[in-house]
């Protein structure tokens, strides 16, 4: 039977710290919380890391965070070789935070990609320094310098992030809410998660269920360090922070 977590990081992804209670320890050891702070693995965001500390001081490090049975159910995965917690204990939560910020000014970066490159997303994957996202393009005019221009311009202006639910009828009737090519939002709760830039979402809008950053202005300097060719259209986009290199 699948558990149901309270997912805090959907709500504030500015959560370090928390208090939760064990409600399962699955066939593997992984963890089940009744709440926790911990994104799980999605959408080419990677899961977090960071502790769970005990009511005698001790701590559980916890290597990754994955979902279980379906989303709502989140799985701690502890490193291995820890005393093992018991259900109905009681911890505090704590993320690797620095790690997480970097994810979330990247994943903020891509969905700023998504807006000056406005073509179908056939993949992506976010990490703490370089991250990619795929596009079917089948013009490669595109140059490194322009893209990251582009997206500069879109940091400087330090538009506000945020998210807002839709009904699964209101993204029905708005299907261009969807940029990927492949992969279609969950629908069937009755509610689904747009993250939105500018002020009432005129910069982008689209379904995403990462933890982002609360302005354009907090990704700081990035720029495009590649593009690949992958396959007769696919054109692969890599984002690094920082200035781009002098040629």
């Amino acid at each position: 039977m699948a558990h149901r977590t309270e997912a805090l990081f959907r709500d504030d992804a500015y959560l370090t710290t928390a208090d939760a209670t064990v409600v399962a320890i699955n066939e593997r050891g992984g963890i089940i919380l009744d709440r926790t702070i911990f994104y799980a693995t999605s959408g080419g965001q990677p899961g977090d890391s960071g502790t769970l500390e005990r009511a005698d001081g001790s701590g559980i490090d916890i290597a990754a965070t994955i979902s279980g049975e379906n989303k709502d159910e989140i799985i701690h995965v502890p490193v291995l070789a820890q005393a093992p917690l018991a259900v109905g204990e009681r911890v505090k939560l704590a993320i690797s935070w620095e790690r997480r910020h970097l994810l979330m000014r990247m994943h903020s970066a891509c969905h700023l990609l998504t807006v000056i490159c406005p073509f179908p997303i056939t993949g992506a994957a976010v990490s703490e320094d370089d991250s990619r996202v795929d596009f079917d393009i089948p013009d490669a005019s595109f140059t490194k310098e322009e893209v990251t221009a582009g997206m500069m311009d879109l940091v400087r202006a330090d538009h506000p992030i945020f998210t807002r639910l839709i009904s699964d009828e209101e993204l029905a009737a708005n299907p261009g809410l969807v940029k990927s090519k492949n992969v279609r939002p969950p629908v069937g709760t009755g509610q689904i998660r747009l993250v939105c830039i500018g002020d009432n979402a005129s910069v982008d809008s689209q379904p995403c269920g990462g933890t982002h950053v609360r302005s354009t202005g907090e990704i700081g300097e990035i720029h495009i360090g590649k593009i690949e060719k992958k396959g007769r259209e696919n054109r692969r986009f890599r984002i690094r922070f920082g200035p781009m290199p002098a040629n």
